[in-house]
């Protein structure tokens, strides 16, 4: 009985690691982002992953300022907006795969929670690479990056919508990754400027496509503000972060029970 549970944890164990090691080959962008699939058709994914992961950096010249407003046109760029829930989660890999992350694939087939069925990352490098989401995923990896160069910032929701509320070099910001679009101004001030919203995303192209959530989301003085993405999705960040941890830790475990059983058997 010691020798067969031995060698099936050992199995078990090896496999998941295989896997884990295969995934490192693998790349988390999918294939067939294609004009037809994004909701901004030729005016989306703009940028390649490559283009994508080096422009997100802060340039040795830029000021905060500069650099907040540069990386919102960025992230608008460099992020696929799919359709979210018209397709199948496993085609744009919404739904994370199991070679790239076998408890959150598992979460997204059997947890029944949507929000692991259709995933939104919080680790900037994991959104980066796959390169596909909504407002929520290009405000979280905005806020991350904000973090890293010590940017004053707050992630803020308003019906249908999430964006960014930062402060730069003294100089108070909306910045929308999601559109692209930059408007200096405080939430206070923005309250009492629907025109100037809705003039600020017709400017970079969006007349009745979303600019319309913004203004009214302001005008009805309806929104919350969050210090970041650990506070605005505090157990998700962590999870996220200790099942990367965990699917070498499963492996490595699995083995060195199998290898302790082993020895205990033979000893008998």
């Amino acid at each position: 009985m010691l020798y067969r549970l031995s060698q099936l944890l050992l199995i078990l164990g090896l496999l998941l690691l295989i896997l884990n090691i295969y995934g490192l080959t693998q790349s988390l962008r999918p294939e067939g982002l294609e004009e037809e699939v994004l909701r901004f058709k030729q005016n989306d994914l703009l940028l390649s992953k490559e283009e994508f992961s080096k422009k997100v950096k802060m340039l040795p010249e830029e000021s905060q300022s500069e650099y907040a407003q540069r990386l919102t046109k960025v992230i608008a760029d460099g992020i696929a907006h799919v359709h979210w829930g018209k397709y199948d989660p496993d085609r744009f890999h919404q739904r994370v795969p199991i070679w790239e992350n076998y408890i959150l694939y598992l979460m997204g087939g059997f947890s029944g929670i949507p929000e692991f069925e259709r995933y939104h990352f919080t680790i900037a490098e994991k959104a980066i690479e796959r390169g596909v989401g909504l407002c929520g995923d290009a405000s979280m990896l905005m806020s991350e990056l904000l973090s890293k160069e010590d940017i004053s910032h707050k992630i803020v929701t308003i019906p249908g919508h999430v964006a960014i509320a930062a402060n730069a070099d003294g100089k108070d910001f909306w910045l929308d990754p999601d559109f692209g679009v930059v408007i200096e101004s405080t939430l206070q001030e923005l309250k009492y400027k629907p025109r100037q919203i809705t003039e600020a995303y017709n400017e970079q192209g969006f007349i009745n496509n979303g600019e319309t959530v913004v203004s009214t989301g302001f005008e009805k003085h309806s929104y919350q503000t969050w210090n970041g993405v650990k506070e605005f999705v505090k157990k998700k960040y962590y999870f996220e972060r200790f099942s990367y941890f965990l699917i070498w830790l499963i492996p490595a475990f699995l083995i060195l029970v199998s290898i302790f059983l082993g020895k205990k058997y033979g000893r008998r």
